[in-house]
């Protein structure tokens, strides 16, 4: 929960330990129930617990309530749809109006969704007709082509049948001629016809079955229409063929109306006559013209309707889920029907028990109770929630440590020194100014739309690089102070502080090595000089600086780790961890790498040239041998040797006495009342939360302590190995981000250079700045942000953080999510 800790954008010392909390309980009115609960939802400082967790969500009190706020919130998505859909706006602030009542919402709602569903349907249907009748149109223009062009054949036939027939009627007079058949017409062949419309992509097959299922006794004619049109039942745009079916027999058109109802075609009647079909033509034509308007005319309505709804949308939004809210906790609390009175439970911080009686008086004057609410605090053995107070700047800080693990009730908590310790150790491995001022130029534009971006939905990528904006912040600041003193901008090294205390005694170390410079002038006075740069020859100074930086760095963070854990034993009161497991730990973990760190130091500042590679190892092997060259100090042998011993020592001294004397006190606690515990555990009523924790200390084994701790040593002594070889990805990735650095100076900028061709050095410019852009300042940035992430929860959190707590999740309006719930 971020709340302003009161200390700007610092971390305020609340963050070092979670707020003191307490259980309390509440006992109110029923008259003043819902207003107390609306006005603790406002101030946001109470984690109900839930009082009826042995009943259903449909057995509880309130679930029709519930129920009911349910559907409200349903119509209110339907009008969100509508409005979508419509591509109308709405206002996602709500208007500043007068409380209303949630019956004067439901009611509202209900008249308003009856008026949108009414519209739409009669709209719906309008613009079905409007379909129809479009297709009909376009089937009469269509299908009228036809009729009029095989009437034109038919005429021209007619007339050259009649320029050519001879005058004896020699040929064209039948032998036998039927004058029945001519005289009954019962007898003559009349051919049917069905008009419509069908998919274009269906035509060939709709051709294909129509002549399989007739045989060959149909004659189709079809014409692709130029612009799709609306099918009246999908309302889908739709390439289709006007088509026209010749038939002879009853029969035969039962199959084409079967097959054409099979393949999505829409039949529209047609008359034979000419005249008949241009009157036609002329009523479906006028329809369509009213029809059109008619549709506008309630396309306007149902705007109009949208946008008043739109008005009040968010108002009427927030009140059903504040509504929905309450009716949840309440349902969490426990009814005393005899005393007319609701009892609520839950944990609050220390701090706010002020505010609380506050809003339990404000709510009893608000709903007329003559009766106020009872506030008292509840004594209990339960682990309370964990809750840190933090600002917009601390916040995201402490997300970080709590995607680890949630802290443990007044545990030391972490995200004080990750404030610090994460961004360095991040600039460790990203140091280069350049590309640390890219960083913060990212950074504060997005501080800069902190407004704006605020309660957006910006994307998953973008909304989590602006969540994590303070973050980025130190981030690129601590890298701006690292490539200071890598003396790297974009690899290249500058002469800020003044010009190299180093010269070349001659032309033979100018490109080749350092060997040959002479000191001229006093050292440069910050970072490093820029003469180790010049070379690759020169990398191994770099690399050794680095390396050993990476130690001291990992040697001393771990050591916090141990000190924050002392500081819980101490807290907490746990003197056998005091004992057993700080002293050892500090002893052998700067026994071995303590030492090395000493090491390291006194050969920076004696200027030796000792091994410190050979000095560790023979510390093992044999620790009696002379140093030689090796010896940086006074006594180091037998300093050497005393370290050696207490590291040894330190192993079993964490292994063995502790679960000794957990049996011990166990032993002395329980050992002589065992014959009275039956008399004991008679009234377990009467105990409560107490007895759990005497029967917990009767279900000790000594084996699985034992076990426990020694995985417990195991997993330290080989960690302290482990993880101080771990924080040497700090040298590593810092060399890596160097190189490619490097290399993308060197063979893209400088080689685009060396051909004295513009075309080619704009090129180059381009392929620099995006390789840069996406590898150095895109990858490299994750990669170090992932590393420097597992380097915190992994190599110093375990020496002290359990993360096993639970997080304090109060009832808060202003953490309502604003995702829509189905019920």
């Amino acid at each position: 929960m971020a709340e302003d800790g009161g200390g700007g954008w610092f971390p305020p010392m609340d963050l070092f330990r979670s707020e003191p909390m307490h259980l309390v309980q509440l006992i109110i009115p029923i008259e003043s129930v819902h207003s107390t609960i609306s006005y603790l939802g406002d101030i946001g400082l109470i984690q109900f617990k839930d009082l009826n967790a042995d009943k259903s969500p449909f057995q509880r009190t309130y679930a029709s309530q519930i129920k009911r706020c349910g559907e409200m919130a349903r119509k209110l998505r339907f009008f969100k749809d509508q409005m979508s859909k419509a591509g109308t706006t709405w206002s996602l602030k709500p208007n500043i109006l007068a409380d209303i009542h949630l019956d004067d919402v439901e009611l509202r709602l209900g008249e308003l969704e009856a008026e949108l569903i009414e519209i739409n349907t009669n709209n719906e249907k309008l613009q079905r007709s409007y379909n129809e009748l479009t297709e009909y149109k376009l089937v009469l223009i269509k299908a009228g082509e036809f009729f009029k062009a095989a009437q034109n054949i038919a005429t021209a036939k007619q007339r050259e049948f009649s320029s050519n027939k001879l005058p004896a009627e020699s040929l064209t007079i039948p032998l036998l001629k039927d004058d029945e058949s001519e005289n009954d017409l019962s007898k003559q062949v009349k051919l049917g016809f069905l008009t419509g419309l069908v998919p274009k992509e269906k035509a060939m097959a709709f051709e294909r079955i129509l002549f399989r299922a007739t045989r060959g006794n149909v004659f189709l004619r079809q014409a692709p229409l130029e612009e799709p049109v609306v099918d009246p039942t999908s309302g889908q745009k739709v390439q289709k063929n006007v088509f026209a079916v010749f038939f002879s027999g009853e029969r035969v058109k039962s199959k084409v109306v079967k097959i054409s109802d099979a393949f999505g075609a829409n039949r529209y009647p047609f008359a034979e006559d000419l005249a008949k079909q241009s009157q036609i033509l002329k009523e479906v034509s006028g329809r369509i013209s009213e029809l059109k308007m008619t549709i506008h005319a309630g396309l306007l309505h149902q705007g109009t309707l949208l946008q008043k709804i739109g008005e009040q949308h968010e108002h009427w939004n927030q009140v059903v889920r504040k509504e929905k809210a309450i009716y949840h906790i309440l349902n969490m609390l426990s009814i005393d029907v005899t005393k007319k009175c609701l009892v609520a439970e839950g944990w609050s911080p220390v701090y706010a028990t002020k505010r609380i009686r506050h809003a339990l008086r404000k709510a009893a004057i608000d709903s007329s109770s003559q009766v106020g609410s009872i506030f008292r605090v509840l004594h209990t053995k339960k682990l309370p929630p964990t809750f840190f107070r933090t600002n917009k700047f601390t916040e995201s800080f402490q997300a970080i440590v709590d995607a680890y693990g949630v802290a443990r009730y007044q545990e030391a908590n972490p995200g004080v020194y990750t404030v610090v310790t994460f961004p360095f150790l991040f600039a460790v491995m990203f140091g280069d100014w350049g590309h640390g001022i890219c960083l913060l130029l990212a950074t504060l534009y997005l501080i800069s739309k902190e407004k704006k971006f605020y309660g957006q939905k910006l994307g998953d990528i973008v909304e989590m690089t602006f969540g994590g904006r303070y973050v980025i912040l130190l981030m690129s600041l601590f890298s701006i102070y690292t490539g200071l003193i890598y003396n790297e901008f974009f690899s290249v090294p500058f002469e800020l502080f003044g010009p190299s205390a180093y010269a070349c005694r001659d032309d033979s170390c100018r490109d080749a090595t350092t060997i040959g410079s002479i000191k001229v002038r006093d050292t440069y006075p910050f970072g490093v000089d820029p003469i180790w740069h010049g070379t690759r020859s020169e990398l191994p100074f770099l690399n050794s600086l680095k390396m050993k930086m990476s130690i001291l760095i990992g040697v001393a963070q771990m050591n916090l780790g141990i000190i924050l854990s002392f500081v819980n034993a101490l807290y907490f009161r746990n003197s056998l961890n005091i004992w057993f497991q700080f002293i050892p730990q500090m002893i052998f973990l700067n026994g071995l790498f303590g030492y090395l760190s000493l090491l390291i130091i006194a050969k920076w500042y004696t200027g030796s040239k000792a091994d410190l590679y050979h000095i560790m190892i023979y510390m093992f092997l044999s620790p009696t041998d002379d140093l030689g060259e090796n010896q940086l100090f006074n006594n180091q042998k037998t300093i050497q040797i005393g370290l050696l011993l207490l590291s040894l020592i330190a192993v079993p001294w964490m292994l063995f006495p502790k679960p000794f004397i957990l049996k011990s006190q166990h032993n002395l606690r329980h050992g002589d009342i065992d014959e009275y515990e039956l008399l004991e555990d008679i009234d377990d009523s009467l105990h409560g939360e107490a007895n759990v924790d005497s029967e917990g200390d009767h279900e000790f084994e000594f084996s699985e302590v034992f076990v426990h701790q020694l995985i417990h040593t195991i997993e330290f002594v080989l960690g302290a190995v482990s993880n101080t070889a771990s924080y040497l990805r700090l040298w590593a990735l810092s060399l890596a981000h160097s190189e490619l650095s490097a290399v993308f100076y060197e063979k893209v900028l400088l080689l685009a250079w060396g051909y004295n061709n513009v075309v080619i050095l704009i090129i180059g410019i381009v392929v620099f700045i995006f390789a840069t852009a996406g590898v150095l300042l895109v990858m490299e940035t994750l990669s170090a942000f992932l590393h420097a992430l597992r380097l915190h929860w992994v190599e110093f959190q375990n020496k002290f953080y359990g993360g096993n707590g639970h997080q304090f999740r109060p009832f808060s309006f202003q953490l309502l999510g604003n995702e829509d719930e189905s019920t």
